[in-house]
C-alpha cells in the first residue's frame, strides 16, 4: 500500500497555525513512508470561500516549504460527482428528502432543551409517503438530503494517536444532512467522496474532527468502501490552556511570516507541538524529522503555544544563516522600516552588518531598530544618550577623538586600531575608559545599548559617518 495523505483547508480564512501544524504532520508521515502528500481546497461554502483566502493558503504552504505531490484539487470542480453520489444514496434507500422548515427545527430544539435533552433531529421525515412529499413541494418547500443513521449502533475505529474510540449512533444528532436544498454537498459527504476518489489511506487532522469521524465511517461503508486510518492530533492552546486567538499574538501563518520568523524555524517548532523525536533534539530540519516521525511519539494532551521557545528556535536558525543569506532574509524588513539599502557602500558592508547583529536578534523584525543607526543618517538620540553626552568632559573627549580620526597619521581602521585610539584618548583626557566607551556609544549610535561598539565604529567609518557624529556632539551639548 502506498501511503496517501492530504491537507484539506477551507478558504474561509487565512492559513491558520493549527492547519499548518496538521500540514506538517501529514508531510512528515508521507515522507517517512515514501507516500504522497495531496493538497485539497475545500471550497464548497460558496458564501464564505474567497479567492484571497485560497491565495493566502497556497502562499503560506509554499513559504513553509511544505511542497505537495498532487493538487491543489478544488472541491468546487466536483459538484456533479457529489450530486451523483447523493442520488446513488437516495436510490439505495440510504438517504431521503427532508422538508422540515427551519422554524420547525427551532421548535423541535426548544422543546428538547426544555425537556433537558440534547438537541437532535428526530428523523420525522424519514418515512414520508409520495403524497406527503407532494404536499410539501406544493407549499414551495425545498428539501435537504439526509443520510440515514441507524440507531442504536456502535461505530468504532483504532485511532493512530488515541487508540480505540467508540461512538454510539444515538449521540450523532439524528439523520445527517449531506446536501443543501440547492443541491450543494455538505462537508461530511464531500470529504468522504474525495478521500475515496483520491485513494487517501490516512486521515491526519485535529481532534476537533473526532465527532465527524463516526458519521464519515458510516458514509464510507454505505458507499461500499472501508474507511482510511485516522489520526487525530491534539489542539494547540495558548499558554493559559485556552483556544489560541489573535489576542495571543498571531493565529495565521502570514502573521508569523510578518513577525520575522523563518519558515524553517516555524516548521521545526510546529513539529514539536505534541511530538518529540526519540533523540530529544529540539533543532532539526524537516527532512531529518521525516526520518523519525511516527504517531507513537505524538501525545494525546493539548499542545501549549510557547512564544519564548519559538523565539529561541528562530534565533538558532538565524545564527546558522550565512551573512549573504541573512542579508537576503533581512532586506525586506529593512526596506519595510524605511531604511535605504541602496546607499550602503557595497554588498560586503551589508554582510558585515548582518554578521554583527546576527547574535542579537530572535526575529528578523528585531534587525531594523537594532541597526537603524548604521543605515540612517542623521542620527536620532535617546534621552539617556543625550544625558551621557552632556557629562562634563565628554564633548572634549569626542572632539579629541574626532581630531585623531581625521588625522592622516591614523592607521587603517580596524577594531584593533580603534581600541588603541580609545586608550590614547582616555589617557590624554584623564577619563575612565568605561565612561569614554559609554559616551562613544552615545555619540555614534544615539543610544546606550546596541551591538558591539568597536565593530559598529568600523562600519560607520567605512561609510564615512563616524567623524561627522563625533563632531556633532559639541552642537548637541551647547
Amino acid at each position: 500500500m502506498t501511503v496517501r495523505v492530504r491537507i484539506a483547508p477551507s478558504p474561509t480564512g487565512n492559513l491558520h497555525i493549527g492547519t499548518a501544524r496538521t500540514a506538517v504532520f501529514n508531510w512528515l508521515y508521507a515522507h517517512r513512508h515514501g507516500g504522497k502528500f495531496v493538497l485539497r481546497i475545500e471550497d464548497t461554502d460558496r458564501d464564505r470561500s474567497l479567492p484571497r483566502y485560497t491565495r493566502n493558503i497556497l502562499a503560506g504552504l509554499a513559504w513553509l516549504g511544505l511542497d505537495w505531490d498532487e493538487g491543489p484539487i478544488y472541491q468546487s470542480n466536483h459538484i456533479e460527482r457529489y450530486q451523483a453520489v447523493v442520488q446513488q444514496l437516495l436510490e439505495q434507500g440510504l438517504a431521503y428528502r427532508c422538508y422540515v422548515s427551519e422554524a420547525e427545527l427551532e421548535e423541535m430544539r426548544t422543546a428538547q432543551k426544555a425537556a433537558g435533552k440534547a438537541p437532535r433531529y428526530d428523523n420525522r421525515h424519514r418515512f414520508l409517503t409520495d403524497a406527503q412529499r407532494k404536499i410539501y413541494e406544493a407549499e414551495g418547500r425545498q428539501p435537504v438530503i439526509r443520510f440515514k443513521i441507524e440507531e442504536p449502533l456502535e461505530v468504532s475505529w483504532v485511532d493512530l494517536i488515541r487508540g480505540q474510540i467508540t461512538w454510539n449512533t444515538q449521540d450523532l444528532g439524528g439523520d445527517m444532512v449531506i446536501a443543501r436544498a440547492d443541491g450543494y454537498p455538505l462537508y461530511n459527504l464531500a470529504v468522504v467522496v474525495d478521500d475515496i476518489d483520491m485513494a487517501i489511506t490516512h486521515v491526519i487532522r485535529g481532534e476537533d474532527h473526532i465527532g465527524n469521524t463516526p458519521k464519515q465511517i458510516l458514509l464510507y461503508r454505505a458507499l461500499g468502501h472501508e474507511p482510511p486510518q485516522f489520526a487525530h492530533s491534539p489542539l494547540i492552546l495558548n499558554p493559559e490552556g485556552k483556544k489560541l486567538s489573535k489576542r495571543d499574538g498571531a493565529t495565521s501563518v502570514a502573521e508569523f511570516q510578518q513577525m520575522g520568523f523563518l519558515p524553517e524555524a516555524l516548521k521545526n517548532y510546529l513539529a514539536l507541538l505534541s511530538w518529540s523525536p526519540p533523540d530529544g533534539e529540539e533543532i532539526f530540519s524537516i527532512e531529518k524529522a521525516a526520518t523519525l516521525f511516527d504517531f507513537d511519539r505524538v501525545t494525546r494532551s493539548a499542545a501549549r503555544f510557547d512564544w519564548d521557545k519559538l523565539n529561541w528556535i528562530n534565533s538558532q536558525y538565524i545564527k546558522q544563516l550565512s551573512p549573504t543569506e541573512l542579508v537576503e532574509r533581512l532586506s525586506p524588513f529593512w526596506q519595510a522600516a524605511g531604511l535605504d539599502l541602496a546607499t550602503v557602500p557595497d554588498p560586503a558592508w551589508l554582510e558585515d552588518l548582518a554578521r554583527l547583529i546576527a547574535d542579537g536578534i530572535d526575529r528578523l523584525t528585531d534587525a531594523p531598530p537594532l541597526s537603524r543607526f548604521l543605515l540612517q543618517d542623521p542620527l536620532s538620540y535617546t534621552l539617556p544618550a543625550l544625558e551621557q553626552l552632556r557629562i562634563s568632559g565628554v564633548a572634549e573627549a569626542m572632539a579629541a577623538m574626532a581630531d585623531i580620526l581625521a588625522s592622516a597619521d591614523l592607521p587603517e581602521i580596524s577594531v584593533d586600531s580603534l581600541k588603541l585610539l580609545v586608550d590614547q584618548v582616555a589617557k590624554a583626557q584623564g577619563m575612565k575608559k568605561g565612561v569614554l566607551m559609554k559616551s562613544l556609544r552615545a555619540a555614534l549610535t544615539g543610544d546606550l545599548q546596541g551591538p558591539d561598539l568597536m565593530e559598529s565604529f568600523v562600519l560607520l567609518q567605512r561609510r564615512g559617518w563616524a567623524l561627522g557624529r563625533l563632531e556633532r556632539v559639541q552642537k548637541l551639548v551647547n
